[in-house]
């Protein structure tokens, strides 16, 4: 996955949340979004995934040299945010067969292991509303790592984790940077270390 963004920018109402960002971003490129909070670090990760329209300029994909338009991108990425939300009523078996149904999982992989790749194995049969903050942030980023999808956009990846997920964290992250491109967004260095490329979000405020 390549990605170039020209001159983009977004407004809210009548303020500019960021202007002028020209990037070329390649597959191998461990990108994290950094800034303080409130700074627009998750409005252009949610641009990146095409879920938010920037106000002027353009953002253009290409995969194994194919380009992809904006409206298709979905396909090619995996997203972790704090904003989103789990199917309560579903069992964690329920959802991960569900989830699979639309998103490839990664070759190599069979749904009936996924539980114990997320330290969930025992949760098989639970309600993922019974499930605990920290349980919920490993399945949400277990189903993103175990995706087939060259792009992980990760905003506050480690969002209730213990040490224990966040060790978990880093462990499966080391994986997944061989083979896919990541973009992290966040405050925190420790979620961010392993990152070959930095955007500063307050490099591109008016």
């Amino acid at each position: 996955m390549d990605i170039r963004l020209e001159n983009v920018a977004k407004k809210f109402n009548k303020e500019w949340i960021f202007k002028n960002i020209n990037l070329n971003l390649y597959k191998k490129d461990i990108t994290a979004v950094i800034g303080p909070n409130g700074s627009g670090k998750s409005t252009l990760l949610q641009m990146i995934s095409g879920s938010l329209m920037q106000t002027e300029g353009l953002i253009k994909y290409e995969h194994e040299g194919k380009s992809i338009e904006a409206e298709d991108i979905y396909k090619y990425i995996s997203l972790v945010a704090p904003a989103m939300s789990l199917p309560e009523d579903f069992t964690l078996k329920e959802f991960i067969n569900f989830h699979f149904k639309f998103k490839k999982l990664k070759p190599g992989y069979v749904l009936d292991e996924i539980p114990e790749l997320f330290m969930l194995d025992k949760a098989r049969n639970k309600f993922i509303k019974n499930f605990s903050t920290g349980m919920k942030q490993r399945l949400k980023l277990g189903i993103a790592f175990y995706a087939d999808t060259p792009l992980i956009l990760l905003d506050e990846p480690a969002t209730n984790l213990d040490k224990g997920g966040f060790d978990w964290y880093l462990e499966e992250i080391g994986k997944v940077l061989k083979e896919k491109m990541v973009f992290v967004c966040s405050n925190r260095k420790d979620e961010y270390e392993f990152c070959n490329n930095f955007i500063n979000i307050l490099d591109y405020k008016t």
